[in-house]
């Protein structure tokens, strides 16, 4: 593994990060984003930084003030990055949120978080919060990106105490007041961009909603100009490359994207993960750049795959067969370059030898499927890609060989929230799959006995030795606004957070991912979920007496659900069934139709549950869980004991 630097030349805050790169090259793109006629527009580092200084100078004129926490609720957008920096300008820090939250999740955050002014995608994203207004006592001021038809106006128009502005209406009225004097009020919010210390708030990002315990990670401007610091050697970027933005720009991994694509004076395209609408964005964009989440991966793999079946015949063939050699021949490059992920220490000379001769015979039908397959694949994502990030969640192998035997290098990376985000990230000169990428320079990473998801030891475990995962890092959240008790659980007295994640560390410093310790979900789509309220819930039917979720790096979430014996049975002699053999009674129609109700019932959205928290698949244990089996001393469920006794029966769920 080289050797990394840092560069030490940034700015203490990222507004000051924004005024440099916009200063320095005013006439390289920021921003493309589509007008009415669905064509895109270019909108250069001086038109946005002029949009920034405007817009922050409107929001000091109705009255935010430094230290004020604003509500974003909006996914990624031209006016999302303008209000971010604007915020940040006058030493605010935004608190963001997607429009595929529930009303009552963001009012919560909105109440919890005092925010007395908040920016709305749409009327839609605004109702959401006018529906229930008293929840939001201390909010008095609305600005709505998209224009309010006349119908959503009157509707909220009887809010008296909410003053409501459209984004453009506030922008124009930045403009008229910038005018009055641009030098003097163009300084006039650097001034404020300069009070601004490394250690304010920059955001605070909400990790889970009303549906688990909430959490406001508090991310400092440090926290991520430190992580800034060692982007350099990671990604290798030029000035005016381009990337697509379609993730949910509120996700911490997205939203640290922008910033990189601000630290190389890069520009942002905004489209949608729809492959009907990336694809043709793409195309049009030609970008280098793309992060997505692994569902994101999958999804496009998966359509190439449909539309080669849908061709079949010689195509067909000559498609496997290409995508076959190629899965060897990166295999056997990986092992004469010495890119293989080593769990156990192996002899990189020997993997050299076993590896040059395949790679060798293999060479000549790569190159040829480059040609015939490839290379056409690769054209469809705009034709300048050759790297790739995924985030947000574990990248199959199987996706990953796919994008490996093409020709594209797909670079997974590994973080939380909490720590801004990225731990480690794989080095596009070295990428070893099966691993999370080589550690952040700007971080320390140890890894933990444990036992049931607790540290035994402070004792660091060393190479190829499965543990808990701590890190510890200025990049590091300052912790959970106005929940200091939630902070002292994962920070230790000296600084060390613990991930929740179960790995261990390669021989060549590299971090594999091997399980979860905490009971949060990540689903492929980037979703967290936090089983044990959607358990919770499910155990209120007096048919379910015990059920846990799953669904770690998959699509959707499955259940194991043990049923109320006694009340089952009741059940099946109410509609003359046979109860003779419970086991053979729990695989009847009307027993399982009696627990899907059951389950849809109760994890609903009426009961305030997300369409990504809702079961789509369970199956039945015909067995109570027991201490020392299922159970905990404590009665509590043991997760991982769970997983590994019924791994047959989970694989059927997905």
């Amino acid at each position: 593994m080289p050797k990394f630097t840092l560069d030490n030349t940034l700015p203490k805050n990222l507004p000051l990060l924004f005024k440099e790169r916009a200063k320095a090259n005013p006439d390289v793109g920021l921003q493309a984003s589509k007008d009415k006629d669905g064509k895109f527009q270019t909108f250069t580092y001086q038109t946005v930084y002029n949009n920034v200084i405007s817009f922050a100078l409107a929001l000091q004129e109705i009255g935010i003030v430094r230290g004020e926490n604003i509500a974003l609720i909006s996914d990624n957008r031209r006016e999302w990055l303008i209000s971010d920096l604007a915020i940040q300008s006058l030493g605010c820090a935004d608190v963001p949120r997607g429009c595929d939250s529930l009303g009552n999740e963001i009012r919560f955050i909105i109440s919890f978080a005092d925010c007395r002014y908040g920016f709305f995608e749409n009327a839609r994203q605004l109702k959401k919060v006018t529906e229930k207004i008293e929840e939001v006592p201390l909010l008095k001021t609305a600005v709505v990106f998209e224009p309010l038809s006349k119908e959503d106006e009157e509707l909220i128009s009887q809010y008296k105490d909410l003053k409501i502005y459209n984004f453009e209406e506030l922008l124009k009225l930045g403009e008229e007041l910038y005018s009055k004097n641009p030098e003097e009020n163009t300084k006039k919010i650097e001034n404020e961009m300069e009070l601004t210390q490394p250690e304010d708030n920059a955001t605070i990002i909400f990790t889970s909603g009303t549906t688990g315990t909430p959490k406001g990670v508090m991310l400092t401007h440090k926290n991520y100009t430190v992580q800034l610091s060692a982007i350099p050697d990671f990604i290798k970027s030029k000035k005016g490359d381009w990337w697509m933005s379609i993730l949910p720009v509120w996700h911490s991994f997205e939203r640290f994207i922008q910033y990189v694509a601000i630290y190389f004076v890069n520009g942002l395209a905004y489209s949608k993960p729809v492959a009907s609408i990336l694809l043709g964005d793409m195309a049009v964009i030609r970008p280098q750049w793309i992060c997505g989440v692994p569902r994101l991966w999958e999804a496009l793999a998966n359509g190439v795959n449909k539309a080669m079946v849908k061709k079949g015949g010689i195509t067909l063939k000559l498609f496997k067969f290409f995508i076959s050699v190629g899965k060897k021949y990166a295999n056997a490059k990986d092992k004469v370059l010495g890119h293989v992920c080593q769990v156990s220490k192996r002899n990189k000379f020997l993997d050299a030898i076993c590896g040059i001769l395949p790679m060798i015979l293999l060479w000549p039908l790569r190159q040829l499927g480059d040609v015939l397959v490839f290379k056409k694949i690769r054209d469809k994502f705009g034709g300048r890609i050759s790297i790739a990030i995924s985030g947000g969640g574990a990248l199959q192998k199987d996706v990953d060989d796919f994008y490996r035997a093409i020709g594209l290098n797909l670079l997974e990376g590994y973080g939380l929230t909490e720590t801004a985000p990225v731990i480690s990230f794989r080095y596009y000169k070295e990428p070893r799959p099966g691993c999370v990428g080589a550690i952040f320079p700007t971080m320390e990473v140890k890894i933990l006995p444990e036992e049931n998801g607790v540290a035994t030891s402070k004792e660091h475990l060393g190479s190829g030795k499965k543990g808990l995962i701590f890190v510890r890092s200025e990049q590091v959240m300052k912790g959970y606004y106005k929940r200091p008790d939630l902070t002292e659980k994962i920070i230790d007295e000296d600084g060390w957070l613990n991930t929740g994640d179960l790995g261990l560390l390669t021989f060549d410093n590299e971090i594999k991912i091997t399980g979860r310790a905490k009971d949060t979900i990540v689903l492929l789509g980037g979703e967290n979920i936090e089983p044990a309220v959607i358990e919770s819930e499910l155990c209120t039917s007096p048919y379910i007496e015990s059920a846990i979720v799953l669904g770690q790096d998959q699509k959707y979430l499955g259940a194991l659900v043990v049923p109320s014996k006694e009340n089952v049975i009741a059940f099946a002699k109410e509609n003359n069934l046979d109860t003779g053999d419970y086991e053979e009674l729990l695989k009847t129609k009307e027993i399982i139709d009696l627990l899907d109700t059951e389950i849809k019932t109760k994890d609903s959205t009426e009961n305030g549950f997300r369409v990504c928290e809702k079961i789509y698949k369970f199956a039945l244990l015909p067995n109570s869980f027991t201490v020392g089996e299922e159970l905990s001393a404590k009665q509590e469920m043991m997760r991982y004991r769970i997983v590994e006794k019924y791994a047959d029966i989970i694989k059927t769920l997905f």
